[in-house]
């Protein structure tokens, strides 16, 4: 059985294999890393090159993120399109993973409003190239690559209900905030039936152990409005 894989921005339809993100990091790769791992640098450099290249000139936009999993008719994907739609109409790009479900959502929200709709895409093998609603897309084989994106280019941060995924961009962002390496970059969970259990674990746990400052709470907007979560950010802009 053979799959579409994307190669940067080609795409190609091949058997199924490992990523280049796995065979990277893999520790018993069947290669000789000696050789490899050098040229694999020029490869990985053309990522950056690429990405800065494409979005150079994007306007001021947002991110949003959630899971690729959930399907279209479900209140989630009527929020992401609320909320891509939103964003849109507040002067915003919308900038999301490219692939199907919540990503999806946001682009298409954005995307039937007439606003800029941003994909970008990573190699994986359950999900087969960028959304229907994508404007303009990159495709990366690199996560380090592609998150270097949605940092450089965002000036705010949407969280929509995921998973491991999503999680992994939310403590990276508030970690970036948290430590000064981005500044003046609004957070925001939006579900407060999804999120809030997790809030509440930031506050009994990592705050009365110690582990941040209380003032680290702060650093994110939990919601269930859309209109407020947009107004957060635009506000917070000013």
């Amino acid at each position: 059985m053979t799959n579409r894989n994307i190669i940067g921005p080609i795409q190609t339809r091949e058997p199924k294999s490992s990523t280049y993100d796995q065979r990277l990091l893999e520790t018993k790769a069947d290669h000789d890393w000696l050789h490899a791992d050098p040229w694999r640098v020029l490869r990985i450099q053309s990522e950056f090159v690429a990405g800065f290249d494409a979005l150079a000139e994007l306007p001021r936009a947002v991110t949003v993120f959630g899971s690729a999993r959930i399907k279209e008719g479900h209140p989630y994907y009527e929020q992401g399109m609320q909320l891509g739609k939103k964003l849109s109409d507040a002067g915003y790009a919308v900038i999301t993973g490219g692939g199907p479900g919540l990503m999806e959502a946001g682009n298409r929200g954005c995307c039937e409003n007439d606003g800029m709709s941003v994909g970008l895409g990573i190699e994986l093998p359950m999900e087969q190239g960028l959304n229907n609603w994508v404007d303009l897309g990159v495709n990366f084989r690199y996560f380090f690559a592609r998150k270097t994106m949605f940092l450089k280019y965002s000036q705010a941060f949407v969280c929509l209900p995921g998973g491991y995924g999503t999680l992994d961009e939310l403590f990276e962002v508030l970690c970036m905030v948290q430590t000064g390496k981005v500044t003046n970059f609004p957070i925001v969970l939006l579900g407060t039936t999804f999120w809030g259990p997790l809030v509440e674990w930031i506050k009994d746990r990592l705050v009365e152990e110690g582990m941040i400052s209380p003032k680290d709470v702060d650093l994110f907007l939990l919601t269930d409005s859309v209109e407020e979560a947009v107004e957060y950010i635009v506000e917070r802009h000013k």
